[in-house]
């Protein structure tokens, strides 16, 4: 090779040499496991949202385990995984349980908007119900303020003749349950004859086939089988779990759906971690949210926990 020649190409090739490793660095994989234990309201979203992070990074998988939201906690304090999906908050208890053993708290993100509906029988006549109502059916306590139990139809002025109310409701492992109480019975307590099922699909599919039934469920688990009640205000409004009055909270059962992290603080999240949530808060995981039912996050709220996070701008 001639002098001139060599003084041609030693540029670019310095020039290859500094890009070699940076683009190493872009198309390097990431591999592993991602593990999950809790939420079975998020159950179908976490593995549509593992499917689509499969897709990106075929050396990622995620091992879902959906057994509730009480089980996210436990799993967290015990390291059985990093990431809880939660259909609640945490509880103080199990905040500090976390903090005794890790020796700071749990991060908690938000990620999708979720609404319970109460739903009655495709057939029933019934359109709404106040809260006194609600509560007087689902619960023996009546904290809400009736004067009286309501177990059959004809207490709601429905002239039926199946009689007497069938109730149909999550397990207590859910966080939906915990909802409902809290909200819908005024922190009350509910009957014993309410039948318990674990999932809300379930609880759809009890009350589809009963035109005496009533139950409660994640709004994203409607079928043709059953009509969703209206909310009606102490004023006689309606109010329908339509998903802007959902996004806004305006929905007196609309709830926040999270994830929450075992996270030192001043650390940086696995790689695999990193992925799914980049996944998870960008547009595109947000459009998953949408698709199943759910409600995507507010703007703001998702730039929000995307900045928690350092994970930047999310491509389109």
């Amino acid at each position: 090779m001639s002098a001139a020649l060599r003084r041609c190409l030693t540029p670019w090739l310095l020039l290859v040499m500094l890009w070699a490793p940076h683009a190493q660095a872009q198309t390097e994989e990431i591999a592993g496991s991602l593990g999950t234990v809790g939420s079975d309201t998020m159950a179908e979203l976490m593995l549509r949202w593992g499917e689509a992070l499969t897709r990106q990074h075929p050396g990622i998988r995620l091992q879902l385990q959906a057994s509730g939201s009480a089980s996210a906690p436990p799993a967290l304090v015990s390291g059985t995984t990093r990431l809880g999906p939660m259909s609640r908050p945490m509880n103080e208890a199990e905040r500090r349980t976390f903090i005794e053993r890790h020796g700071y708290p749990p991060r908690e993100l938000a990620v999708a908007r979720d609404a319970l509906v109460v739903v009655v029988h495709r057939h029933n006549p019934l359109e709404s119900l106040g809260r006194r109502e609600l509560d007087a059916i689902f619960s023996d306590s009546r904290r809400c303020g009736a004067s009286e139990g309501i177990r059959r139809w004809q207490q709601l002025g429905l002239d039926r003749p199946e009689g007497r109310i069938r109730l149909h409701g999550r397990n207590a492992a859910s966080g939906t349950q915990g909802l409902f109480r809290r909200i819908a019975l005024c922190d009350g307590h509910f009957r014993p004859e309410v039948n318990e099922h674990p999932g809300s699909a379930a609880v759809v599919s009890a009350v589809a086939e009963d035109p005496r039934a009533i139950g409660y469920a994640g709004l994203n688990h409607l079928t043709p089988g059953v009509k969703a009640l209206a909310r009606r205000d102490a004023e006689g409004t309606r109010h329908f779990p339509d998903p802007e009055a959902v996004r806004r909270g305006d929905y007196a059962l609309s709830r926040d759906l999270y994830l929450y992290l075992n996270l030192p603080p001043g650390e940086s999240l696995p790689a695999p971690e990193r992925a799914f949530l980049d996944l998870v808060l960008s547009p595109a995981g947000q459009a998953i949210v949408e698709e199943l039912g759910f409600v995507a996050l507010p703007e703001a709220r998702r730039q929000h926990q995307r900045q928690r996070l350092a994970l930047g701008e999310a491509d389109p």
